[in-house]
């Protein structure tokens, strides 16, 4: 696939756009005054990939905590700015990295673009973010409308000298959500920002946000993306990582398979297979891995793995490229795996 080359954009230390590789992002889950617990988000989804993150600003208290977590942060801060444009003017005051404005409710062109003189003065971008739920009150805009719309709201900044500009559009459709963007990929040439809005629990969002996003990456499409769901910020970066290395987008990060199981499983296989995901996602290796929980079948179902385990009768074998080199039995199965695994980092 070919991604077109958008306008490259600086996040903090973060690129998006240009053709660079694509961002992973997560919006904290705890009101932003709380200092502490953000970045306790945050410290925990960075070993993972977090590459940038975003946080509500609902009010003053808000907005001027901005200036110690924006200090103590490993990743950049983005600074979501409902109804109130006052709000935007502070985050930018107190260090945000990107501010993220809804044109549907921010108010006036002359709020807009008190904003963007923040922005321009601070050399902060503005990400256009247009919900289709958000833009009319008796009923979900079509992707037409939400296109107009994220084409009326880049007019006004660029009409001010702005270029500096994300855009996302998101609907609680995934058709509409998946055919906006692609309207909108031909007409803007700036970075795009992709998700599922109100996406829901885990369950449910991991399967929406993949019918939303998979499609587009796979067409070039996209250059920073947040898996939204009910869960900690940890889980959102975590799924993301795994579909761009589903889809061949992220060389750093594990390929981890394991079987199913059926009957002919004689082993434990589930919490192994959750154990050694665990310790490749968190170091972040890139490895094909493979816990299978038949003897038989596993080395040749998973023969394209480097290095994996096959379950027998209390025993499991240890493969790399298909072939079997060790059986261990099922209680040293996971660190004699580890130890492979280090042994040829």
């Amino acid at each position: 696939m070919q991604r077109k080359a958008k306008r490259l954009l600086k996040v903090g230390d973060v690129e998006v756009g240009g053709g660079k590789r694509i961002s992973v992002q997560s919006m904290a889950a705890v009101k932003t005054s709380r200092v502490d617990d953000v970045l306790a988000q945050i410290k925990e989804a960075v070993p993972y990939g977090l590459d940038i993150m975003r946080v509500s600003v609902l009010d003053e208290e808000d907005g001027r905590a901005l200036g110690r977590l924006t200090r103590e942060s490993p990743v950049p801060i983005v600074a979501d700015i409902h109804f109130d444009y006052r709000l935007a003017l502070l985050a930018a005051a107190n260090g945000a990295a990107a501010i993220r404005i809804n044109p549907g409710n921010i108010g006036s062109r002359d709020r807009v673009e008190a904003v963007v003189r923040a922005c321009k003065e601070k050399r902060l971008p503005i990400r256009i973010g247009i919900n289709g739920g958000s833009l009319f009150k008796d009923h979900e805009a079509t992707l037409e409308e939400m296109v107009e719309s994220a084409a009326r709201h880049v007019a006004i900044l660029e009409e001010a000298g702005f270029f500096d500009i994300a855009i996302s559009l998101k609907s609680s459709s995934p058709l509409t959500t998946v055919a906006a963007n692609r309207l909108a990929d031909k007409r803007f040439p700036y970075p795009l920002h992709l998700g599922a809005t109100e996406a829901g629990p885990k369950e449910v969002s991991l399967i929406r946000s993949a019918a939303v996003l998979s499609p587009l990456l796979l067409d070039g499409i996209g250059d920073t993306i947040r898996i939204s769901m009910s869960e900690p910020p940890l889980e959102e970066v975590k799924a993301g990582h795994r579909l761009l290395r589903d889809l061949e987008l992220d060389g750093n990060w594990p390929f981890f398979v394991s079987c199913p199981t059926c009957g002919r499983t004689m082993v434990d296989l589930m919490p192994l297979a959750r154990k050694v995901q665990s310790y490749l996602e968190k170091r972040r290796l890139p490895l094909k891995v493979a816990v299978m929980g038949c003897i038989v079948n596993g080395p040749g179902e998973a023969r394209d793995a480097d290095i994996g385990l096959a379950g027998g009768n209390g025993v499991y074998a240890l493969f790399k490229k298909g072939k079997i080199v060790m059986t261990v039995p099922e209680e040293n199965a996971y660190e004699t795996l580890i130890g492979e695994i280090e042994k040829g980092l």
